[in-house]
Parts: C-alpha cells; sequence; structure tokens
C-alpha cells in the first residue's frame, strides 16, 4: 500500500513539473545601471536637460525683470503704454513657457533624445533576456524593479486566442 502511495505521489508530481512554467525574476533598473553606456547616455541627457533650463530660466528671468521694471515705472505710463509693455511681458512669458514645452514637454525634444540615446541599450538588455528565456528555457521573466511587471513571456504561454475563442470571437491571430 506505501509503494503504490508512493508512486501515485511520485506521479502527480511529476505531472506538475511537467505542466508548470519555468519564471524567473530581473531586475532591469539594476541591469541597465551597471551598464557603461546606459550610464554614458544618461550622463549626456542630464547635460543636455541641465543647458535647456537654464535657457528656460534665462527668458524667465527676463520675464520677471521686465515685471519688476513695469511695477516700478506703471504709475508714469499712460495707459498705451502699460497695454504695450503687458503685451511685451505675456509674449516673453509665452515664449518661454513654449520654450519649455518644446524641450521637455511629452513627446518634446528630452523624450525624442532619451529615445535615441536610451532604446538601444534597453534593445541590447531585452535581447540579452530573450537569449537567457530561450536557452534556459525560461517561460516568463518578471521584472522586480517595475512593480513585478513581465519583462519577458513566450508566446506559447499567451491564452488571449482561447479567450476570445470561448467569448465566441473569431482571433484575428497573433504576429
Amino acid at each position: 500500500m506505501k509503494k503504490i502511495f508512493l508512486v501515485l505521489i511520485a506521479t502527480v508530481g511529476f505531472m506538475a513539473a511537467a505542466n508548470a512554467q519555468r519564471y524567473c525574476v530581473i531586475d532591469s533598473k539594476y541591469i541597465l545601471e551597471n551598464l557603461p553606456e546606459y550610464k554614458q547616455a544618461q550622463a549626456k541627457l542630464d547635460e543636455i536637460s541641465a543647458q535647456w533650463q537654464k535657457e528656460i530660466d534665462a527668458k524667465l528671468q527676463e520675464v520677471d525683470r521686465m515685471y519688476k521694471a513695469y511695477q516700478s515705472e506703471q504709475v508714469m505710463l499712460s495707459d498705451d503704454m502699460k497695454k504695450k509693455r503687458d503685451d511685451e511681458i505675456i509674449k516673453k512669458e509665452k515664449e518661454a513657457k513654449d520654450l519649455q514645452k518644446k524641450k521637455f514637454g511629452f513627446e518634446g525634444e528630452l523624450f525624442k533624445k532619451r529615445q535615441e540615446l536610451v532604446k538601444p541599450v534597453q534593445d541590447k538588455v531585452y535581447n540579452a533576456v530573450q537569449k537567457m528565456a530561450a536557452s534556459k528555457a525560461y517561460d516568463v521573466i518578471f521584472d522586480k524593479s517595475a512593480d513585478l511587471s513581465i519583462f519577458y513571456a513566450d508566446m506559447k504561454i499567451d491564452k488571449s486566442d482561447e479567450i476570445l475563442k470561448e467569448l465566441g470571437i473569431a482571433s484575428p491571430g497573433k504576429k
């Protein structure tokens, strides 16, 4: 009886192991921070960002200087002159805000520069992870630096098409 029980447990264990998915965890932030080319790209981005920020700060200081001068002189100015100075100050401030948006805004020049400098390094890391996943037969690789998100998943474990089928929707198939 004990032999049958042990064989049964061993069989169930082997079946569970055969169906188990292999996974591991990486820390992509840690990996990137230890790559010299990432450090160089980040340093270049910091340098560019600081330069652009100086340019924007200079424009905003000019606006501030113009406003203070206007405040001290406004009692002596005619209504037309006040209006003209107001318009100049508003125009200068808008120029500074537009420059800030152009450089640092969503999909601004800093975003594009980051894509240019950092994306190749990130792609290098992703390719190394993909190669390791294939060589060690990992199905899923989690990234703990991004709230334990999935960094890589083998397409054979993606069951999205089966869910669509269950819902009665014809699957277009994945690329």
